[in-house]
């Protein structure tokens, strides 16, 4: 099995009492490949200026990570298929609702998913639709949440 990691770092300025919750919530992602991402509370939930609307927020990057899963081995089984996908988008949505134990959370994410593969390298309709089923079956993420 892999291990994952990635360093999250908050520092508070000077300038700011902390105990009055007036404080900046951005902070940094570091990972391990070098990749360093600017993040913060979301707006949505932490009103400006408290929060960063410019950097990515966890709620964001649940959202993308379902996607980029999906879509990852999506393109792994249309290529495995002998298809040849010219271009792949997805502009994924997640919404934040009450679970069923009445606690705030991200209830549904809904993948759109829009794919063009080259002229004659695609498949049908419903192999189409059978890609995208096995790449939700095999998605990492997809098999990690409710």
């Amino acid at each position: 099995m892999s291990q994952h990691t990635c360093t999250v770092s908050w520092e508070r300025a000077a300038t700011q009492a902390f105990v009055d919750h007036r404080y900046s919530r951005a902070h940094r992602w570091q990972f391990d490949g070098g990749a360093s991402v600017a993040a913060s509370s979301s707006p949505h939930v932490v009103p400006l200026p408290f929060s960063d609307p410019a950097a990515v927020d966890p709620e964001e990057a649940f959202v993308a990570a379902l996607s980029s899963c999906h879509m990852l081995w999506f393109l792994d089984f249309a290529a495995r298929a002998g298809h040849l996908v010219n271009n792949y988008r997805d502009a994924a949505v997640g919404v934040m609702g009450r679970n069923s134990q009445g606690y705030l959370a991200v209830t549904q994410v809904t993948l759109r998913p829009h794919v063009h593969f080259a002229p004659g390298r695609g498949p049908d309709a419903q192999a189409h639709e059978a890609l995208h089923h096995r790449a939700h079956e095999a998605c990492f993420i997809a098999n990690s949440v409710k």
